[in-house]
This record gives C-alpha cells, structure tokens and sequence, in this order.
C-alpha cells in the first residue's frame, strides 16, 4: 500500500483550479492532506471577474475520490480575502501546515508597449499575491511556535533569467525570489521554511507563448501524460511540503517531467578590491580587464549583447 506522505497535514492551495493548481490540489488529497482550494476561476489574463465553478469542480472531484476539501473564492491579492482563506483551513480542520501559491496571471507586452493596468495588475497578482496569504498564515505559525509549516511559490525562466515581453511577469516573480529568501530567514526559528519552484510545464500560460500556434490547437489540452504534464511538478512539491522536506529552505527547486533539480545560489563571481574607500575611477578603467573583464563574459546568453571589444596590443 502507497505511503500518504501528508496525512493528516491541512493545505492551502492558491490558483487551486488552474492547471498546475489544480494537479496540486488532488495529488495533496490524495497523499492525505485536507486541502482549501482558492481561487477566482478568472481567465489567464484575470479579466473575466470571479466564476466559483471551476473551483467547485476541483473540490467535488476531491470528495468524490474520499478526500476532504473546501473552497474558497476571491482575489488572494486582497488583504480580506487572504485572511479570511487562512480562516477557512482554521475554522475548519484547525490547524495549517502548507501554503502553495499556485496562483498567476499574464499581460505580455513589450516594456514600451506595457501600460501602467498591466504593470500592477501582473505585479499585484503574482506578488502581493503571495505576501497577503503569508502574512496571515505566518502570524498563526508564530503564534504556535512549535508547529512549523510549509511554504511553496512559484517562479519561472521570466523570473529568473527575464523574458522579453513578460517586463511585469518577470519582475513579479524575480520579486518573489526576495520574498522567499526574506521567508526562510525569519520564519526558520518557529520551523517554517520556504522554497521555489521554477516548472516546466504546458499550462493556459503557455498556450500563450510567443512559439505556440495561435491558430492551432492549445498545447495544454494535449499535454496529460507527457513530459510537459503540469502533473509531473508535483512530486517535489509534495516533497517539500513534508515533514521530510524541512531539511530545504530558502531554496529554488526545478521541475520538468523527466528531471528534478536545484539551483545554485548567487555568488560573487570576480572581485576588484581597493585600498581606499571610494575606487578611483581612472584606475576601475585600467584593471578592468585583468579583473572583473578577466576571462570576458561567456554566459551572456541574450541575442544582442554587446560584448568588451578585445583590446588591441600596443605596436
């Protein structure tokens, strides 16, 4: 008989009917844990106001399978709504042990192209989208201070290497790199940790991408089974949403359907020191090259760079 690794545990799931969300959702009923499922049931842009039938429809195919669930309808950006969705899992089972933000809208368009409604829309989401749930469920976390808890969000390739014309999507969720690194600082003495997972996936999301056929098919509908099933990120979100998964914190993990991994952290990579406090700019010029230039930039990856010209050696 099959482990249930998070039985008894209690979970909130934002962004809870999408297609990621959703497959969160059913697996962590079926690994035991009682699951709030929130979500506005909005379209992909969020646009399309708050439809409580999706949501629903998750929750039912939960109990219908013997698990348990409720769902919880709103706008998790608001301050109220959050609240009161980390109300629902206490009210309700009385404890909670997992915070998933699964949760995440697009409005592409190029950074001169990008109105201020698309900037905050996709930053509020994706971002106070995050911090409105965790401050709730960190204050109960705090106040119980040997219960621990779980806390996962959500980045991507925007977020962590930038997308062209995702300037507001990529930012929101580089900005969530902070807010997770924050996270596992100051909530890891009342034993709550906090990581990231960077998936790939085929989603609503990207049925949008600039190399999908518009006209075609939507990927996502074909995508049950294969490599890039929003299913197979879930494993190591059940992972770390354990107890086992406590040993990781402040972390991003990488999610596909053939391979899990983990991201190096940011590091110094060449330094210059100086002798005086404020570098003198004459010199920063000449040891530049055989300093912070040494070795030239190779993992610069982004089509029109313009790399340091090689110097030309005196006659």
């Amino acid at each position: 008989m099959a482990m249930k690794h998070l039985e008894g545990k209690v979970a909130i799931v934002t962004g809870g009917a999408g297609g990621m969300g959703s497959h969160i959702a059913r697996v962590f009923a079926e690994q035991g844990a009682k699951v709030v499922v929130a979500d506005t049931g909005a379209d992909v842009e969020g646009r399309m106001g708050v439809d409580p039938a999706r949501v629903n429809g998750v929750v039912d195919e939960i109990k219908a399978k013997g698990g348990e669930a409720v769902g919880a309808i709103g706008d998790i950006a608001d301050m109220e709504v959050a609240e009161n969705v980390v109300r629902t899992a206490l009210d309700t089972w009385g404890q909670l042990d997992i915070l998933v933000c699964a949760h995440g809208i697009l409005r592409e368009r190029m950074i001169f192209n990008m109105t201020e409604d698309e900037w905050d829309g996709v930053v509020r989401t994706h971002l106070k989208g995050c911090f409105a749930p965790t401050k709730f469920a960190s204050i109960w976390w705090r106040q119980q201070r040997t219960h621990g808890g779980r806390i996962i969000y959500f980045t991507s390739d925007a977020g962590i290497h930038g997308g062209a014309g995702q300037p507001n999507y990529s930012a929101a969720h580089a900005g969530k790199m902070g807010l997770m690194r924050s996270n596992a600082q100051a909530l890891a003495s009342y034993g709550v940790t906090c990581n990231l997972i960077a998936p790939l996936a085929s989603t609503r999301m990207t049925d949008r991408g600039r190399g999908v056929n518009a006209e075609g098919p939507a990927p996502s509908a074909s995508a049950a089974g294969t490599s890039m099933d929003p299913k197979n990120v879930v494993p190591i979100i059940t992972w770390l949403a354990s107890n086992e998964g406590g040993v990781a914190n402040g972390r991003i993990f990488g999610a596909s359907g053939h391979r899990i991994s983990v991201y190096s952290e940011p590091i110094q990579e060449r330094v210059l020191w100086s002798p005086d406090p404020y570098i003198d700019i004459d010199r920063l010029f000449e040891e530049w090259p055989r300093t912070l230039g040494l070795g030239g930039y190779p993992m610069n990856r982004i089509q029109g760079m313009v790399e340091q010209p090689e110097e030309t050696p005196a006659s």
